[in-house]
């Protein structure tokens, strides 16, 4: 029954790559893979910082879409500018199709004034994509004892592999405690048929993001200690539209999330939860998308971890402003 299902997901898989454009794996903590979401946000602490993601879609269709990212970044003076870079790879019909992405950023930051900033990214990316052709055919299966048939299929290669390099660009204005950003993926639209099909192209991804904080202060609570940060999020990737918006609350080390992901074609799709523990050093965090639409009793949604590691560096007094964007 596993390996049918394997066959059923393999062959939606395969239309989808040499037929029609495909969409970027996405995370629902956002701010917690920084450099994939927009890669102005390089360096946006300064510090270097260690980023490990994981996510698990859809894990009642069994390993069907899981998605792996471990970046790095900092700031560095001798470029004047932040350096990071991210290698994800993303498994689809539980190792049909893997998507192995490595990418390398610069990003430079414009001091406005003493509150305000604008940093412009640029990326590049070197992107392959498998094919593993080990799954079972429709003339393998007998109806009762199942894939029994040796196939009448010839030639059929183990795997097959495709790579390219992609570009991409990103811009962030920031504003002591507000900060808003644009960030645009595969500028130059690279093909990813292994059929040479120029018409299966990655489509080009616009990301919008904005955001700010506000410090909460009442009874027994000092101002700072109580944080409440709404943030609105819209992408695009050819005819798909999906708006993301939500808030989430922070005090004394502890983030809570609350976020509705919205396809504006279908209307609501998703029910995102969060928690997360934030140390000076270090943060983790757990989140778990609760499926709302027609599907949600064939998938059981999502799960997501997060961790990140920050290091120590030398606090010297130069023109460099952190973006005070939320931590996950």
């Amino acid at each position: 029954m596993n390996k049918r299902k394997t066959f059923v997901w393999l062959v939606l898989l395969v239309v989808g790559i040499t037929k029609i454009s495909a969409q970027d794996p996405q995370f629902s903590q956002f701010y917690a893979s920084p450099l994939y979401l927009n890669p102005a946000l390089t360096g946006s602490i300064k510090c270097p910082r260690l980023t490990l993601n994981y996510r698990n879609q859809w894990p009642a269709l069994g390993s069907t879409y899981v998605t792996y990212i471990a970046s790095y970044d900092q700031f560095v003076k001798a470029v004047e500018g932040s350096l990071g870079g991210y290698i994800y790879q993303d498994i689809q019909g539980d190792g049909a199709i893997t998507s192995t992405n490595v990418s390398g950023i610069y990003n430079y930051t414009f001091t406005l004034d003493r509150r305000s900033s604008i940093n412009i990214a640029f990326q590049a990316t070197y992107i392959q994509k498998r094919l593993n052709w080990d799954f079972i055919f429709p003339d393998m299966i007998h109806p009762l004892y199942g894939p029994i048939y040796p196939t009448a299929e010839v030639n059929v290669p183990t795997t097959e592999s495709k790579g390219h390099f992609d570009f991409s660009t990103g811009f962030i204005y920031s504003r002591q405690s507000f900060f808003g950003g644009v960030a645009v993926h595969h500028i130059t639209q690279p093909t990813e048929s292994f059929r040479s099909n120029d018409d299966a192209v990655l489509p080009r991804k616009y990301t919008v993001h904005a955001g700010f904080n506000i410090p909460l202060s009442g009874r027994g609570i000092k101002k700072g200690d109580l944080l409440l940060s709404p943030n609105l999020l819209f992408q695009q990737q050819r005819d798909f539209q999906q708006m993301n918006w939500g808030l989430y609350l922070s005090r004394k080390g502890i983030v809570g999330g609350i976020w509705f992901r919205q396809n504006l074609t279908f209307h609501y799709d998703s029910f995102i939860m969060l928690l997360g523990y934030l140390k000076e050093k270090y943060k983790i965090a757990y989140s778990y998308d609760l499926t709302i639409s027609a599907l949600k009793n064939q998938t059981l949604g999502a799960h997501e971890i997060s961790f990140s590691m920050n290091f120590p560096c030398k606090q010297k007094k130069q023109k460099f402003r952190t973006i005070s964007c939320p931590s996950f």
